[in-house]
């Protein structure tokens, strides 16, 4: 059987999840099904030397960068590393020699495939220009910053451009992983893979990396309160001039405050609100889809689908077919 060669890039610091996820997922598919081509993970490193990963635990390379000359590669995945600055915020930290290997690489890559702030090597290495991309929400405008020539996407868990692939952090590598088994060997390949790992959920890419009532971004207090009202108040109108009205502001006021904190606008973040909402009751309730727009403020079906449709590129019956909980 011919297996394709899936190379993952290892050197000191590296996130340890982001290696031995990836690898995890691969491994299991054998398991689940007979259909060829399986896979053959490498991980490679400049030596054979032990790799000291961010938690402690040394890994051992499979072969060298070296060693992989002239042959083909499959996927490339690119894992990542940070570090804390002086005012303890998270930076990807990029290794030059890694990079100019990831280069080497690419050319004789079918896929690449960036877990968590690996997204990083892959821009530093020139592969992300004019690419949709996503990393760890805590070093996307980082990356955004030093990358102005990539389109940086902060909010999905992981996104497709062509045959490059990026994942947000850590567990989400699980997620972007057997979203490349289902590109190899279809969904239900996939979702056996994931009731391997026992994965309680197999999301889509287009699933936000955080809730919007845990958004991490610091804002001011009037923000905070606009945005606990919008919680509280999900079914209601809340246009511009409803929360302008709340927060004794005028319209333009309110715009503001949305784009400088949140950076996108008051009718955005109230529509992302409602589709979480909705969401959470497509999951856990069996409420219909009509009762459902309703309750979260949409008013009508479709409006509650061209919302999913936005910003989950789904659904509200593939939503709730895919995530339905068990009574």
């Amino acid at each position: 059987m011919i297996e394709r060669l899936m190379v993952v890039t290892l050197f000191d610091g590296v996130d340890l999840l982001d290696v031995t996820g990836p690898a995890e997922v691969f491994a299991l598919v054998p398991r689940v099904t007979t259909d060829p081509p399986g896979y053959q993970v490498v991980l490679a490193a400049e030596t054979l030397d032990p790799v000291t990963t961010s938690a402690g635990v040394r890994v051992l390379p499979d072969a060298t960068f070296d060693d992989l000359a002239g042959r083909a590669v499959d996927t490339l995945v690119v894992p990542g590393a940070v570090e804390l600055d002086d005012e303890r915020r998270v930076r990807a930290v990029v290794d030059p020699g890694v990079v100019e290997r990831v280069r080497e690489l690419a050319p004789r890559t079918r896929r690449l495939a960036s877990v968590c702030v690996g997204a990083h090597v892959l821009a530093d290495a020139g592969l992300l220009d004019g690419v949709r991309a996503t990393t760890h929400w805590s070093t996307a405008q980082q990356l955004a910053d030093e990358h102005p020539r990539v389109r940086v996407d902060p909010d999905p868990i992981f996104v497709r451009d062509g045959d490059t692939w990026t994942g947000a952090g850590l567990t989400a590598c699980l997620d972007l992983t057997l979203a490349l088994v289902a590109d190899d060997h279809g969904q239900e390949v996939a979702l056996r893979v994931a009731r391997q790992l026992v994965m309680y959920l197999k999301r889509p890419g287009g699933q936000s990396q955080f809730s919007v009532s845990t958004d991490p971004r610091a804002t001011s207090r009037r923000i905070e309160d606009l945005r606990h009202h919008v919680q509280r108040h999900v079914a209601s109108p809340l246009t511009v001039a409803d929360l302008a009205a709340h927060a004794h502001l005028s319209e333009r006021q309110v715009t503001r405050l949305f784009r400088t904190e949140l950076g996108t606008t008051p009718a955005a973040y109230v529509e992302s609100v409602r589709v979480e909402v909705a969401r959470q009751r497509l999951e856990t309730t069996d409420d219909t889809l009509e009762r459902v727009a309703t309750a979260c403020g949409f008013g009508t079906t479709d409006t509650l689908a061209r919302a999913f449709r936005r910003r989950l590129d789904t659904t509200p019956a593939q939503y709730r077919a895919r995530f339905r909980l068990a009574s």
